[in-house]
């Protein structure tokens, strides 16, 4: 499959072949939605915590003797049912990660690259480059590609000054193809490789 390249100038410099069984799968939603679970239950910090009965400060002490006051009969005040009492199955902490077959996490990798082609948001630059670093200049020339959502994916070393620019503009993310992931490429609504992200990324995948 050719896919054509530019320059961030929005100017067509050439195209590449790539492969068709990393860009050219059937979207799989069910995949896609598997794999982003995944990731977001990894970033759960999962400290969420609350008293149970035996964390409560209160008196073990019954509160009133068994019969005859015509009360309900309680023993220790630290009852969930009372006021600073113990919280019934309240959350602990706890990892919320699972684990997920390495072939569900590629193939998710893959499909998300496949659907990004299969919508038309796929871009492929030359390099991803800025000589001055500034953000005013490269905004005007992703206006000029007509981007305002993208995440970026370079090479093994990301260029610090397009890093820099890139850093203050809304809704545009950069990552170095080591750090693709699905959740990342689906939150954006375009995605941008460098022509060696793309090299990387089939050898990473094949």
């Amino acid at each position: 499959m050719q896919i054509t390249v530019k320059n961030l100038n929005n100017d067509e410099v050439g195209s590449l072949e790539v492969d068709d069984s990393i860009f050219g799968l059937p979207v799989r939603r069910d995949i896609l939605a598997r794999v982003v679970n995944w990731q977001l239950a990894k970033r759960r910090a999962g400290t969420h915590k609350v008293k149970e009965r035996g964390e409560v400060r209160a008196t073990s002490a019954k509160l009133w003797r068994q019969k005859g006051t015509g009360r309900a009969r309680h023993g220790n005040r630290g009852a969930v049912q009372f006021r600073g009492g113990g919280v019934v199955h309240g959350p602990r902490v706890r990892d919320h990660g699972f684990s997920l077959p390495k072939k569900v996490r590629r193939l998710g990798l893959k499909t998300a690259l496949s659907s990004k082609r299969h919508d038309g948001k796929l871009i492929v630059i030359e390099s991803l480059s800025s000589e001055t670093g500034r953000t005013a200049d490269l905004a005007k020339r992703l206006a000029g590609l007509g981007v305002e959502s993208a995440l970026f994916i370079g090479g093994s070393e990301l260029d610090a000054n397009f890093a820099r620019a890139a850093s203050n503009l809304t809704n545009i993310d950069v990552l170095p193809q080591q750090g693709a992931n699905v959740y990342d490429i689906l939150r954006r609504d375009t995605l941008i490789l460098s022509r060696e992200a793309v090299e990387l990324l089939e050898a990473r995948l094949k």
